[in-house]
């Protein structure tokens, strides 16, 4: 698509909107997957492997509920960070454009965009995926995620509750490079869509694939971001708590969750994809109805 005929961009919060809702959308179909992968990620022995061995073992030894323990500050978390994701992504993108003198987005500059926009998300979730990963504990005390602040902040004061933003950081700078710039590669070989239908199968197979890529490249990051925000006192920054996981346990410890955050994050982001872009599009119908 060319600078001519690509629709002019929406003002700001219609853009924070639609990534609102496109996050609420998938972290409601897809949640049960992230408490596995956090188990798988948190375990230091063999007790949670396999994907369905893991959810089969929680919901008979903790109940079916539990699969959705914690929900609550994901979804608190989800509309705020899947809007500043795509509406970062978008102003990201503009100021890029604008420094770099070009019209079109580039496929270094969708990297570029998309890891500053992983870096700007990542400002937004810290506390939220703290309180997550608390409640997510097979050993977890608390009940609630109000449990889980007072706690953090009785003990460690408020910026407590922004343990773990180093390896926060560099989760999502990873995760959001890959996604974005895939995306961008993939929709560039493509054919332009010629219905609704065909539009929504570009965006969900651009989505699924941006996703898988992301996911591949973040998740010895969200290894160790996991066991930093559960508390361990070993690790404490990113780059050496991945260089000791690899040393005692072997480097495929750092893809311990990946099968549950691969079937979360591929699928997951290409529901995000295509609910954000119908989103996008009614917005688009309110605002240019005005």
């Amino acid at each position: 698509m060319s600078a001519a005929d690509a629709p002019k961009p929406l003002p700001f919060i219609y853009q924070f909107g639609a990534g609102a809702i496109a996050g609420v959308s998938e972290i409601l179909v897809m949640y049960p997957l992230d408490v596995v992968k956090t188990r798988q990620q948190l375990a230091t022995t063999d007790a949670y492997n396999g994907t369905l061995n893991c959810l089969k073992k929680i919901v008979a030894e903790e109940g079916f509920s539990r699969l959705y323990k914690g929900i609550s500050a994901p979804i608190l978390m989800e509309a705020p960070k899947r809007a500043t994701k795509f509406a970062a992504n978008d102003e990201w993108g503009k100021f890029y454009r604008k420094q770099f003198g070009v019209s079109e987005m580039t496929q270094s500059l969708a990297i570029l965009t998309g890891a500053t926009a992983g870096a700007t998300e990542s400002f937004v979730v810290v506390p939220f995926e703290l309180i997550k990963i608390r409640l997510q504990d097979k050993s977890t005390k608390f009940n609630g995620m109000f449990d889980v602040v007072k706690d953090i902040v009785k003990n460690n004061g408020l910026l407590g509750l922004y343990k773990g933003m180093e390896s926060t950081l560099w989760r999502h700078i990873w995760w959001n490079a890959g996604y974005f710039g895939v995306i961008h590669q993939v929709r560039g070989l493509m054919p332009k869509p010629k219905t609704s239908g065909e539009k929504t199968l570009i965006d969900l197979t651009c989505g699924s694939i941006g996703g898988t890529f992301g996911t591949i490249l973040n998740t010895p990051f969200d290894v160790v971001k996991s066991r930093i925000q559960a508390g361990s006192t070993r690790y404490k920054w990113t780059y050496p708590s991945l260089v000791i996981v690899a040393k005692e346990e072997g480097f495929a410890a750092l893809y311990k969750g990946f099968v549950p955050k691969v079937l979360r994050l591929g699928p997951g982001g290409g529901i995000l994809l295509v609910v954000y872009t119908a989103a996008i599009e009614f917005f688009r119908t309110i605002h240019e109805g005005k």
